[in-house]
């Protein structure tokens, strides 16, 4: 019997561009039991623009102690956690350590901290940043240069995603993809990219599971959102030997590459996967952190009734963020991961209210507005706005920027006309 693995390892966690170290990460393993402890450092903690970078971490000395509370939780603190790859990003890490077991089977399993600092540093989500006790940033490759390619390379990004989809990726596949996932995105195959602008960018890639142009829905859904008044990534379709590819470009950078730092909605809220949590958290949320708490609130009630009209029932926790702007303040980041499905009910996955239940129909948002700081007359010129982009989906659908064909609109059909479109038309009468 083997016996059981004791890891103890610690990392720098620094801030921004300039790398501002602002505490220690200590990671601990004990057999199966793990679990993290933060400590920040005292210049942070003495620096009047220092704010808590996360909500579970207040601004004081010491360490602070970090165990999931369950298996579906990180054992990282929440904001450092929203920094980990997502479920794509695993899953390639988890295929390329696999192979090179084969080769070396002295190898250990990975941890939740091997993980975590898998991602590219360059692309790290925010504004967070990891480095090793040698002052080395993780990960960053052995010269010291950004490993997120150009968008020359994104035929070669997708075709070695596609092998790692179908099962027939070579070593060489996983290690041109490593680091380059995402934290935001899900399990779909995905890199960051510097676009043609050289701004950072998410490029996300059709599946071969997909039955639709998935891609070319979720760049409608974004270009239609930017219409309705919501303050949305900007995305376009690229097309690569005839494969529709999604660029959306990164909200947590400055026009000239400055980290900005990111919460993701569960992170502002602490919360655990295990439990519901609902819309009208989020907005108390918002009261508590925004310096235009108005602005932002209204801003939210707009998309959660857009959500409901493109049929967007993706809408858990981590597809929504906030993002730092001073002062230990957070606004509403702009909308991203937003995909109309035609082929589910229109059923949220964040509840309205621990009262409502789930966001099914438009009839109880009419009546909760003013909890999103919105009287009666306000929320119907919000769902004016919303109504009239969404009812033009077809025409938005055919533009080049995301290049829907006549014959495929039939595909997404469901998911913009349906019964709450016409009672929101019914409402604006």
């Amino acid at each position: 019997m083997k016996s059981p693995v004791n890891i103890k390892q610690q990392v720098d966690v620094c801030l921004g561009r300039a790398g501002t170290h602002i505490g220690d990460l200590t990671y601990v393993k004990q057999g199966k039991r793990e679990n993290t402890a933060f400590a920040y450092a005292p210049a942070w903690l003495a620096n009047p623009d220092a704010f808590s970078v996360s909500p579970d971490l207040a601004l004081i000395s010491g360490h602070q102690i970090r165990k999931a509370p369950s298996a579906s939780d990180s054992c990282f603190h929440f904001a450092i956690a929203d920094t980990a790859p997502d479920a794509w990003g695993r899953r390639v890490i988890l295929r390329e350590h696999a192979k090179r077991r084969k080769v070396d089977a002295s190898l250990r399993e990975l941890t939740e901290l091997d993980f975590l600092l898998a991602v590219d540093d360059f692309s790290r989500i925010g504004a967070l940043r990891l480095q090793d006790r040698a002052g080395t940033y993780l990960r960053t490759v052995e010269q010291g240069q950004r490993t997120t390619p150009a968008m020359l390379e994104l035929q070669h990004m997708f075709e070695a995603s596609r092998a790692v989809e179908t099962g027939t990726e070579s070593a060489d596949d996983l290690r041109y993809l490593v680091g380059k996932g995402t934290s935001l995105g899900g399990m779909r195959p995905k890199c960051t990219v510097i676009d043609d602008n050289g701004l950072l960018a998410i490029g996300k890639f059709p599946s071969v599971d997909d039955t639709r142009s998935v891609t070319r829905g979720e760049v409608l859904a974004l270009r239609l959102a930017r219409l309705a008044g919501i303050d949305a990534a900007p995305a376009r379709i690229v097309e690569i030997n005839g494969v529709a590819v999604a660029i959306i470009e990164r909200f947590d950078r400055t026009p000239d590459s400055a980290r900005i730092p990111y919460l993701s909605a569960a992170s502002m809220l602490q919360a655990s996967r295990q439990h519901e949590h609902s819309y009208t958290e989020i907005a108390d949320a918002i009261r508590a952190n925004s310096p235009q708490p108005t602005a932002d609130a209204r801003q939210l009630w707009r998309r959660i009734v857009f959500n409901l009209l493109i049929t967007n029932v993706d809408d858990h926790l981590q597809n929504l963020g906030f993002l730092h702007v001073s002062n230990a303040q957070w606004r509403l980041a702009p909308a991203f991961d937003l995909n109309p499905f035609p082929d589910k009910d229109r059923e949220s996955k964040t509840w309205l209210s621990a009262d409502v239940g789930p966001v099914m129909e438009l009839a109880p948002l009419m009546t909760h507005c003013a909890y999103f700081s919105l009287t009666p007359a306000l929320a119907l010129a919000a769902l004016a706005d919303v109504v009239k982009s969404v009812s033009d989906w077809r025409t938005v659908a055919r533009h080049a920027t995301v290049g829907l064909q006549s014959h495929e609109l039939d595909d997404f059909a469901p998911a913009f006309e349906h019964e709450q479109m016409d009672t929101a038309r019914k409402l604006l009468r």
